[in-house]
């Protein structure tokens, strides 16, 4: 077998969001493996950038494909790698919680969130804004009308708690313009929620 049949044989082999989903339905273990296959990296990857240590992102890995198991059913996503992203983000949140509180090393998310504190006073305030239902509201609207590089960009920052350096590479810039990037979109984060009459 050639390198290119093995590559279309590999691929065919990877389940749609809709049939892992149907796997959690039917309460098919398998399911676990099958979102680990097509989504751990991309897990690992956002657990990393906020706890940055191995065994920890592993084990909010674990606990996620848990979360997963538990939430669906009754649950149905509609768009599976955001409803994965929304549970390994709050895990690893919480674990990342915990180590500051031991005051360990602050990760990537800290200075993500740090970042912020000129628009939304402090990092406690941050923390808590963004979790308000009614702020991230906003926040989703005004990230709305970016352009698509621009909302990578803010999605990767401040979602995602990617490092600069890493966001440039993806869109093969560099850092320093995605720096304009940022500056740019925070300026313009600060006064869209100004007009919508949020304190700033």
């Amino acid at each position: 077998m050639t390198g290119s049949e093995k590559t279309v044989q590999t691929a065919q082999t990877v389940l749609t969001d809709e049939q892992i989903i149907d796997l959690y339905w039917q309460r098919e273990e398998r399911a676990i493996k099958e979102t680990d296959d097509k989504y751990g990296s991309y897990l690992y990857r956002i657990a990393y950038n906020i706890v940055h240590d191995q065994c920890d992102s592993e084990e909010c890995q674990n606990d996620t494909y848990l979360g997963v198991w538990n939430a669906v059913p009754p649950n149905r996503p509609l768009v599976f790698p955001a409803f994965l992203t929304q549970i390994m983000r709050r895990i690893a949140i919480s674990r990342y919680r915990e180590k500051m509180s031991k005051k360990r090393i602050p990760s990537e998310l800290t200075l993500a969130m740090e970042d912020l504190t000129e628009i939304l006073h402090d990092e406690a305030t941050v923390e808590s804004e963004l979790e308000s239902i009614e702020i991230g509201r906003l926040i989703s609207d005004y990230v709305k009308g970016l352009s698509d590089k621009q909302q990578y960009i803010f999605v990767a920052r401040y979602y995602m708690a990617e490092p600069v350096s890493n966001i440039a590479k993806d869109l093969r810039i560099n850092s320093s313009t995605v720096y304009k990037h940022l500056d740019k979109i925070k300026q313009g984060l600060k006064i869209f929620l100004e007009n919508k009459g949020v304190s700033i």
